[in-house]
């Protein structure tokens, strides 16, 4: 976990060179519509090799999102209490309705996208183009039908979960600094998924055949940097330890991808939508905070969302950081959303804000929400007035959530077609419970191969949960009805200082 986040979590954010700064000529009058010319600035830094749009302070009507699409851009405001975007429409008004590749009437727009959208150029126009022909995407690193990938080598089986390094068949086609995807599929027999609930007798008995959503979630996809390439031993080493295992019955391999965002950001500015109330439950219209998807090593710092559906997203993303931001206004589904595959992000100094109108009948609060096989995510020294640790089903696994302050009364969700609601090795360390709710803080009883340490005594309510897993879960309960006992205070800072190698 020590090394989540932008390039690894140890190098600071890249600043702009002095010749590459873009301005904009639009006045900051909250009138005159910006977009149009924020985003052509934008794609001008894109086209010359990289970046920074500067806003000056003052508000910024937008009539259309913000699109980030090429790598090395930044756009920065002058703090996030001086420059503000207004922004006037929601994605359904600027893209059309989102439904779900899985059915239903619900809007897919209450768990994608952003009115900020940070996504490479060619897949948000084959995603905005699928969605316009009601054609619904799979959102994640191989395009909208989950095919546009090659395979560049296999894997020799043997390496194991925590090894930096692998064995391939023919290492000809890679190159450090490559960013590729490590592809394991599920076998028959569910073995991949019973590896990523732990390997115990619970995820052996556990009935996988029936849970739909979850089966269409693998094969499991990481992407990841490579650091060294020797040939002559066809070894490969990566910038992160592996995930996972590596099994002959996985098939797994080295592929391709579509193309990723990487050395992107936002930082210095607030986002505030129109204010309209909350829709109900699944069918929010998108006015949607910053979202991140198909972006590796990208950023958000020192932004606020304000009076948004859904606050900060995560979908198919990896190593990126999101520091000192917050959420604020009239209430959001999901304050944070890390889904599809997100893997190895780091979300610290964050706060929701409890909101400033009551919850309209039929809504939803969740919190920092993690689901879709979503692994190696860290969320360090939050502070949530509402909310809660939303593990969504889909067997999220090895997250960490830790230093985080939280009145514990939102609610989690997640289909039961999605399975689980925790894979293996889930860790809450040092996690302050303002209101004793429970409700997926203490985690010994539900997620296996866990531990819980460091939580003041909290106590059930009406949303109780039983354990996914039959048996001995081998879960660790430690230092229990305690507050800031347990040292160190912050385990993803303690992590960060350990040797790598």
């Amino acid at each position: 976990m020590g090394r989540a986040g932008f390039r690894t979590g140890r190098h600071p954010f890249p600043r702009h060179r002095p010749n590459r700064v873009h301005c904009i000529d639009v006045p900051p009058d909250g009138r005159t519509d910006a977009a149009p010319a924020i985003n052509r600035a934008l794609a001008e830094a894109g086209r010359k090799g990289g970046g920074t749009v500067v806003l000056r302070p003052g508000t910024y009507r937008i009539d259309s999102l913000i699109h980030i699409a090429h790598d090395n851009v930044t756009l920065r405001g002058a703090g996030s209490a001086r420059t503000t975007l207004l922004a006037t429409k929601s994605l359904t008004e600027l893209i059309g309705p989102y439904g779900s590749r899985y059915g239903g009437d619900k809007s897919s727009w209450s768990w994608a996208g952003g009115l900020i959208w940070l996504c490479p150029q060619d897949r948000w126009a084959s995603l905005t183009a699928a969605v316009k022909a009601k054609d619904w995407p799979f959102e994640g690193w191989t395009g909208n039908k989950r095919d546009e990938w090659k395979t560049l080598t296999t894997v020799l089986p043997g390496a194991h979960r925590g090894s930096w390094s692998v064995t391939v068949s023919d290492a000809s086609r890679l190159r450090k600094g490559d960013l590729v995807l490590l592809r394991l599929s599920d076998d028959p027999d569910h073995t991949l998924l019973e590896h990523m609930a732990g390997d115990g007798a619970g995820a052996k008995a556990y009935t996988w055949d029936d849970k739909t959503k979850l089966t269409s979630y693998v094969p499991y996809e990481w992407p990841v940097r490579i650091a060294a390439v020797d040939p002559g031993e066809r070894r490969v080493t990566f910038e992160r330890p592996l995930p996972l295992d590596v099994r002959p019955e996985w098939g797994p391999r080295l592929t391709t991808h579509v193309t990723a965002l990487t050395g992107s950001g936002v930082e210095g500015l607030t986002l505030e939508a129109v204010e309209t109330p909350q829709s109900p439950h699944l069918l929010d219209k998108g006015f949607n905070g910053v979202t991140f998807q198909c972006a590796y090593d990208c950023w958000a710092d020192d932004v606020v969302v304000r009076h948004v559906d859904n606050g900060f997203g995560l979908v198919a993303a990896s190593a990126c950081t999101l520091r000192r931001t917050r959420v604020t206004g009239r209430g959001s589904h999901h304050p944070y959303f890390c889904r599809e595959g997100s893997h190895d992000n780091l979300v610290e100094d964050f706060r929701i804000d409890a909101r400033t109108t009551p919850a309209p009948p039929g809504t939803q609060l969740h919190g920092i929400n993690v689901e879709g096989l979503s692994s190696h995510n860290v969320w360090s020294r939050g502070h949530m007035e509402m909310g809660t640790f939303d593990s969504h089903r889909g067997m999220p696994f090895a997250n960490v959530r830790t230093d985080i302050t939280v009145e514990n009364n939102g609610r989690h969700g997640g289909d039961a077609s999605a399975g689980p609601l925790f894979g293996a090795r889930f860790t809450h360390w040092n996690i302050r419970v303002t209101n004793e709710r429970a409700g997926l803080m203490k985690i010994d009883g539900l997620a296996p191969h866990s531990a819980t340490v460091g939580l003041n005594t909290v106590r059930e309510f009406d949303q109780i949960d039983v354990p996914d897993f039959t048996g001995d879960l081998d879960a660790r309960l430690e230092l229990y009805g305690t507050t800031d006992a347990v040292r160190p205070r912050n385990l993803h800072e303690a992590q960060r200082l350990l040797p790598q190698r």
